[in-house]
């Protein structure tokens, strides 16, 4: 196995061990959670640090069994891992055999020697992930978790016309008083409200379409798509839809943009991000990031905010006070949940301590910095970058005073772009510019029997 394959599947394995973990941690605080997250940030950061640039990179051979190893692991984390959920006891069964049977068909038909069954593997997940949805979506029709009421009440007020900050959220059995995210959020998420009655429906539809996004990043080779096949039956991902968890506004943003990188095209790139921008509010700490990658740039970065501002300025111009309150004074002043698996919480629970902030934003800073300071040195590719992101949000996870599954999930979802960005880097006879052989369309046959391209990150 080349150097490439083995970061790639240390990628893997640190994907499978965090959401394995995030699954586990839903509803329930035990310090050997926050440990694994730990070790987990730890070998991301390694992951990081020791990205190459795509003209850097050796000629990999192909990963071979790792992709429908990781599949299979998958299966099996399924059947004996029970994600939190409110469906019946045979319902709950149901969605994990399901999940199960789904990866282990999608692992048998990405075998080495089976390049024509990539697209099959893809639907199979596909169907997989829309039936485990749809199982949670009917069989918990409403679940006792604000999320949930806030963006379906969100959805009728946009519906009649309305602007859904400082709104009062009836029924909800959290926050009552506030819409806490940017309003890309509940615009991506209504039309499942509008169509379906329900906007976790949207929430399934974007998820599919990301991984779309990450097996097209992949150039549709086998590791691409085990990459979206394993986002489509990742642990846990029917506890992410059942709760309405709104990550996949912003993973839909973020997975187009790394496609339309990777296509050539970061100018068009600049929308998806300005809407990922726009849905949730942490997304700005990847922007130093982007800032000193030299394939995106300021230039690119200041568009992508400016495009930002234009999407969210009909809820500032018509409200600021009640934008200003959701989106800033209840975002920072939520209390720490001793439920939560992070650091913060880990303190707290052991010690009684709060961390202070000056701590807790050096821990993050000290991701951050390394990040910038590797991108601005060394020629990193697609795949190092997004490995960076992963590493700068994992350790923001780490030291919030509330952070769950679906956070950590966004996490997961990064490093699987990174694997895809890997295993679409271009081979040194199709770099653009580069004499003698012809470059082999990217469609979905394009790598049926040749070894994969060297990685980017």
């Amino acid at each position: 196995m080349s150097g490439v394959a083995r970061r790639d599947a240390l990628a893997l394995v640190a994907w499978t061990a965090l959401l394995a973990l995030a699954t586990h941690s839903v509803v329930r605080y035990r310090w050997w959670i926050v440990a694994g997250y730990v070790v987990v940030a730890a070998a991301v950061v390694a992951l990081a640090l020791t990205a190459r640039g795509e003209r850097d990179a050796p000629v990999p051979r192909t990963g071979g069994w790792v992709p429908s190893a990781a599949l299979a692991v998958v299966g099996l984390v399924h059947l004996g891992l029970a994600p939190f959920t409110y469906l019946s006891p045979g319902a709950a069964t149901t969605v994990q055999v399901v999940l199960a049977v789904a990866s282990f068909a999608a692992a048998g038909l990405l075998l080495p020697g089976r390049g024509g069954s990539r697209v099959l593997a893809l639907a199979a997940a596909g169907l997989g992930a829309c039936a485990t949805g749809a199982l949670v979506v009917t069989g918990d029709p409403a679940p006792r978790i604000d999320v949930w009421v806030i963006l379906q009440q969100a959805a009728d007020a946009m519906a009649d016309g309305e602007s859904f900050y400082g709104h009062r959220w009836v029924g909800s059995p959290g926050i009552s008083d506030a819409f806490a995210y940017l309003p890309w959020t509940a615009v991506l998420s209504a039309p499942g409200r509008w169509l379906a009655g329900d906007v976790r429906w949207a929430m399934l539809v974007l998820v599919l379409v990301s991984a779309v996004a990450v097996a097209a990043v992949g150039r549709w080779r086998r590791a691409g798509v085990a990459a979206a096949a394993l986002l489509l039956l990742a642990p846990g991902s029917s506890t992410l839809i059942e709760q309405a968890w709104t990550e996949p506004t912003v993973l839909v943003g973020l997975a187009l943009w790394a496609w339309l990188v990777r296509a050539d095209r970061a100018w068009w790139s600049v929308l998806p991000l300005a809407v990922a921008l726009a849905s949730k509010q942490h997304v700005v700490a990847l922007l130093p990031l982007l800032v000193v990658w030299p394939r995106f740039g300021w230039r690119r970065t200041l568009a992508a905010v400016g495009g930002a501002g234009v999407l969210v300025a009909p809820w500032v111009v018509t409200g600021f006070a009640a934008f200003w309150h959701d989106t800033v004074r209840t975002m920072l002043g939520l209390p720490p949940l001793r439920f939560a698996d992070t650091l913060y919480t880990l303190v707290l629970n052991e010690t009684g301590v709060r961390l202070p902030l000056p701590v807790v934003g050096l821990a993050v800073l000290a991701v951050l910095g390394a990040a910038v300071v590797t991108l601005r040195r060394r020629s990193v590719g697609l795949a190092g970058l997004l490995t960076w992101c992963a590493a700068v949000l994992l350790a923001a996870n780490l030291v919030n005073k509330q952070a769950f599954y679906n956070q950590f999930w966004l996490v997961g979802a990064l490093l699987l772009l990174a694997v895809a960005a890997s295993a679409g880097s271009l081979r040194p006879a199709e770099r653009p510019g580069r004499p003698g052989r012809r470059a082999r369309p990217a469609g979905p046959r394009a790598d049926a029997s040749a070894p994969p391209s060297p990685s980017a990150g």
